[in-house]
């Protein structure tokens, strides 16, 4: 980047009140453009409707309005395709993008930062980024659905063990197992989309704290910048950093729900289950071992949720014990927040991929059913249809159970003539459930059977079909 537009070292926006220079250490400590510099674009659109208004309102000259416009649409260019850059010494980003226009404009730049303050200037930059940040992600989230919808059309009808504590539970079928994430990310856009819309008001013209004795028009700027409205008190406008904690908050909600798949494919992978293969675009090999083939995507994932969980707690002891109203502490609020929107725009796509190209094995899913006992629950039911009391029936099901173990065998090795002993309700002729039939049984709206899976499928691709999150 070329460097010839660079204010001078240290350039600030005060220090008139001031006899000595900041000492180096605190001015490292205290310097933030290192991490806001890239609030840059929000900065300037923001700055832009600010003058638009103080222009309209004659709070200063039309004239002087229009040539400060002109200069940020033009700095905003030249930033864009790198002719100049920010001055990585300069003290944050309003600093740096006003002394670059100073630089170009004269004495007359100095009269954009009528009636703002640096905390209404930036708490505006955050919440025009974060409101782009959610809709990109959205965006990632509703693939990621789009991924699994697709997915379980593709495995429809096959069956596997569903789980309670990581133990053979009942049979389900995989697209239902699948499905359980779509809903999860259902809610996860949902709460993404609401955060938007709470965080979509305009804080600039609270000033430092108070609001200003200018005629200014706040609900002109946010207009002009498509917020829904103006933060009603200038000092939570501030101060408040409400959003940002939620859409961490989501996001780490979001990569938990992530983590939680990741984990399950991490377990599929392995010899011990073999559910599942993932393709060799998704994994990573051994230095060591050749015939390793690492799960590593879905284990960054796992690893980068206690990233983003730590992000959300430190958002939370940030903002715990501050007075109102701005304090320097909410310098603290950026870098979590965008390096949670780097960690969701690495994960998704790489998550997608994974999940788009894993090969779901029939045939192990298919064995591990075999004397898993996990139709247990259905020859109770049957036994409940026949007249028992169901906390009879579990007693029943349970000794057969013990019986098959001591034995080896299974409950589909049992005979007639085996079951009998344990309820002369057998004698009606039980002619035994597969896992297949299990899963098909379980007819009620939400369950495994098949109807009912092919109405949740309808149901998640009307919602990606253009229905609001």
């Amino acid at each position: 980047m070329a460097v010839a537009d660079h204010a001078a070292s240290g350039a600030r926006l005060w220090g008139g009140r001031f006899s000595e220079r900041t000492d180096e250490a605190v001015d490292r400590l205290n310097r933030s453009i290192a991490f806001d510099g890239r609030l840059w674009p929000w900065d300037i659109r923001g700055s832009i409707a600010h003058t638009t208004m103080l222009g309209e309102t004659g709070i200063i000259e039309p004239s002087d309005a229009d040539s400060i416009i002109a200069g940020l649409q033009a700095l905003e260019q030249d930033l864009a395709c790198g002719a100049v850059s920010l001055d990585p010494a300069a003290e944050d980003v309003h600093t740096a993008v006003e002394d670059l226009l100073r630089r170009r404009l004269g004495p007359v730049a100095g009269r954009l930062h009528t009636a703002r303050s640096r905390n209404d200037q930036v708490a505006t930059d955050v919440r025009l980024y974060l409101r782009e940040a959610a809709a990109d992600l959205l965006g990632g989230i509703r693939e990621l659905q789009r991924t699994f919808v697709e997915a379980a059309e593709r495995e429809f009808g096959v069956v596997l063990p569903g789980c309670t504590h990581l133990q053979h539970a009942q049979p389900v079928l995989l697209s239902h197992h699948l499905l359980a994430y779509f809903w999860m990310l259902q809610r996860d856009a949902e709460r993404l989309s609401e955060c938007a819309r709470r965080a979509n008001r305009l804080p600039l013209g609270a000033g430092a704290l108070a609001g200003t004795g200018f005629p200014i028009n706040r609900r002109r700027v946010a207009e002009l910048l498509g917020f829904d409205g103006i933060c009603e008190n200038s000092m939570d406008a501030v101060s408040d950093r409400d959003f940002v904690v939620e859409f961490v908050g989501c996001a780490a909600l979001l990569m938990t729900h992530l983590s939680r798949f990741a984990e399950e494919l991490i377990l599929w992978s392995t010899p011990e289950f073999g559910y599942v293969r993932l393709s060799d675009a998704v994994t990573t090999g051994s230095s060591i071992m050749p015939q390793k083939k690492n799960p590593d995507v879905a284990e960054l994932v796992r690893g980068k949720t206690g990233r983003v969980c730590g992000h959300l707690t430190g958002l939370l002891m940030v903002i715990k014990g501050q007075p109102l109203a701005y304090n320097k502490d909410m310098q603290e609020d950026k870098e979590p927040l965008f390096d949670t929107v780097d960690t969701l725009q690495a994960v998704l796509p790489a998550f997608i991929r994974m999940l788009a190209t894993a090969e779901f094995r029939r045939d192990r899913m298919a064995a591990s059913l075999t004397r898993d006992f996990s139709t247990a629950t259905d020859v109770a039911d049957w036994l409940v249809r026949q007249g028992m009391p169901f906390r009879e029936a579990h007693g029943v099901v349970g000794r057969m159970v013990r019986h098959c173990e001591e034995r080896g065998i299974g409950l589909e090795d049992l005979k007639q003539s085996d079951l009998e002993p344990f309820s002369e309700l057998f004698r009606a002729g039980f002619a035994g459930l597969d896992p297949e039939s299990s899963a098909r049984s379980r007819t009620s709206e939400g369950g495994t059977g098949h109807d009912a899976v092919r109405l949740q499928l309808d149901r998640a691709l009307e919602l990606l079909s253009g229905a609001p999150a």
